[in-house]
């Protein structure tokens, strides 16, 4: 991981906090850092597909701690440079903060180039939204660090122009029901803070494979599905009754490890416990860090998976 030096706590944007590293006369930053944070799903229903092959859907995005870092300076020369910090995950006009940043230039045309340094924490095709969260940082932070104050409807078309989800990672929310393709938010009330235990079992699943197979193996009908969008839930016990996710259906036939995996986070004392997204990251949800920290050191067959303790954000 890259070492800052003298960072400063400024504000928070988006619901991201940014890290100024160095001023310019004009009182600009040359450099900053934001976080960029993960997300699971509480609940996801999918409800029909479009003809266009998008599937609307309904869900509950809430913003956790596992997070990336997203370094950003400002440079002479033109043009977009990105390195990562994990080897396996693409530094060019394939990773989505590539294109973020292309994209906003596009958009907001300035001086220069910026150079980008991902910290990686949040594993790539785990269901819990590193990569649209990267992309929101990024977008986040070209505001920051060109002084711009962009409308939050631009801003927002901007993401949803890079996947749906991004517009929940530039929102200041918590908790946020997702309808139409995942890019109409409501913010939920009174969203408590959580728990959780999130277990990546090393496997990478591809959200495009899992919506084709899902339309392939479920009868889905334009009528739409009853899940009733509460605008707040204040407990544990709340939360558990919302818990669902029509990937399940998909993924555990295929995958028995990732089933088991659920099983074993129920027994270990999760209240609860869910596929993320499309997987294949599945967590166990707790009322407060002692029975999530046990639960981690009790749960069984793990040792080859990556595992992570979160709270709420």
């Amino acid at each position: 991981m890259a070492v800052v030096r003298t960072t400063i706590p400024v504000h928070a944007i988006g619901g991201c906090t940014v890290l100024e590293k160095s001023m310019s006369i004009s009182a600009h930053p040359q450099s900053l850092s934001i976080a960029s944070p993960c997300k699971v799903n509480l609940h996801l229903s999918i409800e029909r597909r479009r003809p266009d092959g998008y599937h609307e859907i309904t869900t509950i995005f809430h913003r956790v701690s596992l997070q990336d870092t997203i370094h950003l300076q400002r440079t002479q020369a033109p043009g977009i440079h990105l390195s990562v910090s994990d080897p396996d995950i693409p530094a060019g006009p394939d990773n989505l903060v590539w294109r973020a940043a292309e994209l906003f230039f596009k958009h907001y045309a300035q001086s220069g180039g910026v150079s980008l340094r991902i910290d990686k924490h949040i594993p790539a095709g785990a269901g819990l939204g590193g990569g649209s969260s990267n992309a929101a940082a990024t977008l986040l932070g070209l505001q920051r660090l060109y002084g711009m104050d962009i409308p939050g409807g631009q801003l927002a078309g901007l993401g949803a122009s890079l996947g749906a989800d991004v517009v929940f990672f530039l929102a200041d929310v918590r908790s946020a029901w997702a309808t139409g393709i995942g890019e109409k938010l409501s913010p939920v009330e009174n969203s408590p803070l959580l728990w959780f235990l999130i277990v990546y079992p090393q496997i990478h699943i591809s959200t495009k494979w899992a919506y084709q197979t899902f339309s392939q193996d479920i009868l889905l009908t334009n009528q739409p599905k009853k899940t009733s969008l509460k605008n707040s839930f204040r407990s544990l016990s709340d939360v558990c009754g919302l818990m669902y996710n029509d990937f399940e259906q998909v993924i555990f036939p295929r995958y028995g490890q990732i089933k088991a995996l659920k099983e074993n986070l129920l027994a270990a004392g999760a209240a609860g416990a869910l596929l993320s997204g499309s997987g294949s990251s599945v967590y166990g949800v707790f009322a407060d860090q002692e029975a999530c920290e046990t639960a981690r050191r009790n749960i069984a067959n793990i040792e080859s998976y990556r595992v992570f303790t979160a709270h709420s954000l």
